[in-house]
């Protein structure tokens, strides 16, 4: 297993650790085959009942590295593909925690999304400031967006491409629990031991209720959708953006 991603499991509760504190656990292309590769581990694994989702150092997830996007050009590499990966988050067997002790930005809070539960420090950000660097949110990330918090406030989410703080992101449905920084953790393990004392075939069989209920969601037609958010990953404007967040200044977008 690569140092990108840690595991650990102990009496029932798995923990998968984003080990790029340096980078604020941006996801690379390691990451993320790292990230699938732990999950697809986890669910051939009998003693785990739960799964906490968690970020080494201050923050949770930065969301994409974007020195390794502007290195590509923003073109799509399939194995670094964090649609996939994070699809494939949402369908593990077990149910997981995000665990989001920092800022969730992203494609960071689109893994916080795509976990069942979401326990957020008071101190933490999360939100979607994609349209500060150019980019469209790919279509199923989108629709995860609305499934949970409705298309009124992903309007203002991705319009604005503000973070919100944990507060609002409780008041908008968007996390479960909202706790002090230096009480996070404890919040957290402490919903996974409550979940990891349940009957586990009911566990699973609840989740597959959930699964089933928003199985339709890959039936919608998005093509068009995706050759246009691909358009404005390639575009000087995103290559703009991307510099811009890099040197910690405001961009100059020009609509090309």
């Amino acid at each position: 297993m690569s140092d990108e991603i840690l595991t650990a499991v102990a009496d029932g509760i798995a923990t998968v650790t984003m080990n790029r504190p340096d980078q604020r656990n941006a996801m690379n292309t390691a990451m993320l085959v790292a990230l699938r590769a732990a999950f697809d581990d986890l669910d051939r694994r009998s003693d785990v009942r739960v799964v906490v989702v968690r970020g080494a150092g201050s923050a949770f997830c930065a969301g994409m590295d974007l020195k390794d996007m502007e290195s590509r050009g923003g073109a799509r590499d399939p194995e670094a593909d964090v649609v996939g990966v994070l699809q494939r988050v949402e369908r593990s067997r077990h149910p997981t925690i995000a665990l989001v002790h920092g800022d969730a930005i992203a494609g960071g809070c689109e893994l916080a999304l795509h976990c069942d539960l979401r326990v957020m420090a008071d101190t933490a950000r999360i939100g979607m400031p994609l349209a500060r660097i150019g980019l469209i949110v790919p279509f199923p990330l989108g629709q995860k967006l609305v499934e949970i918090i409705g298309p009124a406030h992903t309007r203002h989410l991705l319009f604005t491409g503000r973070l919100i703080d944990a507060r609002r992101a409780y008041e908008i449905g968007m996390v479960h629990q909202v706790a002090a920084a230096a009480e996070v953790e404890s919040t957290a393990l402490t919903l996974a031991r409550t979940i990891a004392d349940n009957a586990p075939l009911a566990l699973a069989g609840m989740k597959h209720v959930v699964q089933r209920a928003v199985s339709a969601r890959p039936t919608v037609e998005h093509g068009d959708l995706d050759a246009s958010a691909l358009r404005a990953r390639q575009s000087a404007d995103a290559s703009e953006g991307r510099r811009a967040m890099l040197e910690k200044r405001k961009p100059k977008f020009r609509g090309e």
